[in-house]
């Protein structure tokens, strides 16, 4: 299931057996899969262990899983299933001893999410806003152990509408942790342009709906990536 700018009301559900799709996206030469349990997004706890333990026993590349972590007793019960990243969103503004205890852990499986609307962070499932800013939350955590930052534009997400490059790349400036963009991915374009940007610290993108719809190909994708290598 997909979400509209993280809205629960307008959602999109593509299949109903997500082993089946991680399967499919493997088989296309997906080199990690991103997956968010939104329901534990939103109530802030995980709700889809089950699902979400099925698709590491089938899956044959990295997984990174998010949503609704809180405490370490469910960061512990994600990497013992198999998962590789563990995402920390909105507990990252409210348990700071928790991310740094984590990262002292796991630090190499932590992935910092950093989700805004308007150039302010929103939590729980972004139903909430605060007045951070995604620079101070991310500079905050740097020289921690981070493996990367996911920075995700909310009013851009699901949309198609393009990738913030501009936010992004001031993000990726901004501090020494690697960051993945998320939100908006449209078509081949936005790839291109985001390859234009590598050098400023970004690694990587995060696409759904463009996939879904067929806006973007996975194969083109790679091989644009592998080309400019």
């Amino acid at each position: 299931m997909r979400l509209l700018q993280g809205d629960f009301s307008q959602s999109t559900v593509y299949s109903n057996h997500p082993s089946d799709i991680a399967a499919q996206w493997q088989e296309k030469g997906a080199k990690r899969i991103h997956v968010i349990d939104l329901d534990g997004s939103r109530d802030g706890s995980p709700r889809n262990m089950d699902v979400i333990r099925e698709l590491a026993r089938s899956a044959d590349i990295p997984l990174q899983v998010g949503g609704g972590i809180r405490d370490m007793k469910t960061v512990e019960s994600y990497i013992n299933m198999g998962i590789t990243y563990v995402i920390l969103g909105t507990v990252a503004l409210k348990d700071r001893a928790f991310v740094l205890d984590a990262c002292a852990r796991y630090g190499g499986n932590i992935i910092l999410a950093i989700d805004a609307r308007d150039g302010r962070i929103a939590v729980e499932g972004w139903t909430e806003s605060t007045n951070q800013s995604p620079v101070e939350i991310a500079s905050s955590y740097e020289n921690c152990g981070l493996e990367s930052i996911i920075y995700t534009d909310i009013q851009r997400d699901g949309t198609e509408s393009g990738v913030n490059i501009e936010s992004t790349k001031l993000l990726s400036e901004s501090v020494d942790i690697p960051v993945i963009a998320s939100g908006g991915v449209a078509d081949i374009h936005d790839i291109e342009r985001l390859l234009e940007a590598e050098a400023s610290g970004i690694m990587g993108v995060i696409t759904g709906k463009a996939l879904y719809t067929g806006a973007l190909k996975l194969e083109d994708a790679i091989a644009r990536v592998s080309a400019s290598a």
